[in-house]
């Protein structure tokens, strides 16, 4: 390397180690300067809404998922074979116990019927005549019972006829609302098609489970209130009317029966909903509203306002804070441990936060 090269390159090495001194310099000033206006001013506070760690009284809440349950309610279909000769009913109607809702063709019955009639009057004919002729011992004791047996055969007959009968014209089995018809006139039946549904749903039955552990506490009359996705904002009350005399071996859970008035009829069977239930005595808990919960992998926190010095002031600072927490409700927390009664919790600019920082409170909450 010639003479040349060398003060070049040497040269470079100092400009550029002078420059790396004055960057240096530059920022320690600056840095410097930043601590003398913190020192004046304060530091950059963020900016929190506030709410105070208290007590209320809260009752322990069973949730459920339910089914709705017709108080009766069946898959009307016939006894019988037979074509359809009239349909006496409209879908959705509300009919009543014992009306006609469907006539399967009747006339072979009819005429059967009838013919045994006609052979009933003349075994009852036979049976007063062969009476008559014992009375005078004009005939033997068989003969009469022969008689008698007779006319009570031709009686049983006619009413089997009538029986059958009955069952070709389709009644209501009890006071009810109708599905939507699933025959037509003229179809051909056989016994087991369905013909529409009847239900009753009012009241109405709302079935759940709860955990074996809640036994002792799960009894006939206990209140409860339901929630369906078609009405989100409304509650529908009713209460327990039996529980179940076993516990469900496969899951441990215990099978509770409750109805709900249905006043309105919005309920249907076949819906399901939300089942919630006080259990037990009203107890005194420490809770915070649950925006102030911050959820992570690592587990709960909340930020605490604590007092702090820094830079010269005594300045409220927020303390990230583990805590353990029962199930929310009415948008309070309850808190086992992690807090005191009294304390503040930050509720709003959560996000903006880290442990240790300085706030500046703009909001609390009663």
């Amino acid at each position: 390397m010639s003479g040349s090269q060398k003060r070049v390159l040497l040269l470079s090495s100092v400009v550029a180690v002078l420059i790396l001194a004055l960057l240096i310099g530059v920022r320690t000033w600056m840095g410097f300067q930043a601590a003398q206006s913190m020192a004046h001013r304060g530091p950059m506070l963020v900016s929190v809404s506030v709410a105070p760690v208290r007590t209320i009284s809260w009752q322990t809440e069973v949730h459920a998922v339910a089914s709705l349950i017709a108080i009766s309610g069946v898959e009307l279909t016939p006894q019988l074979a037979g074509q359809i000769t009239a349909i006496d009913f409209h879908s959705g109607e509300y009919v009543h116990r014992g009306q006609v809702l469907l006539e399967i063709d009747d006339s072979n019955i009819r005429a059967q019927l009838a013919q045994n009639r006609a052979a009933l009057a003349l075994a009852r004919i036979n049976y007063r005549r062969a009476l008559r002729l014992y009375h005078v011992h004009a005939t033997s004791r068989s003969t009469l019972d022969t008689s008698r047996a007779n006319l009570d055969s031709a009686r049983a007959v006619v009413a089997n006829d009538a029986a059958t009968l009955a069952k070709l014209r389709f009644q209501a089995p009890f006071s009810g609302w109708l599905g939507v018809r699933e025959v037509s006139l003229g179809q051909y039946l056989t016994p087991g098609t369905t013909v529409t549904t009847l239900n009753v749903w009012r009241p109405l039955r709302v079935e759940f489970t709860v955990p074996q552990s809640q036994i002792a506490k799960i009894h006939p009359a206990l209140p409860i209130t339901v929630r369906v996705d078609a009405y989100p904002r409304h509650l529908f009350v009713g209460h327990i009317v039996a529980v179940s005399s076993r516990i469900n071996p496969a899951t441990r859970n215990l099978t509770v029966d409750a109805e709900t008035p249905n006043r309105h009829q919005w309920l249907r069977p076949g819906m399901f909903g939300e089942v919630s239930l006080e259990i037990g005595h009203p107890r005194q808990r420490v809770v915070v509203p649950s925006i102030a919960l911050t959820y992570s992998t690592f587990g709960d926190y909340v930020y605490v306002i604590h007092q702090k010095k820094m830079f010269g002031h005594l300045l409220p600072v927020a303390i990230a804070t583990p805590v353990h927490v029962g199930a929310a409700r009415g948008g309070f927390t309850p808190v086992r441990s992690g807090l005191k009664v009294g304390e503040r919790v930050v509720i709003a600019g959560q996000i903006k936060l880290r442990s240790g920082m300085p706030v500046s409170i703009h909001g609390t909450q009663p």
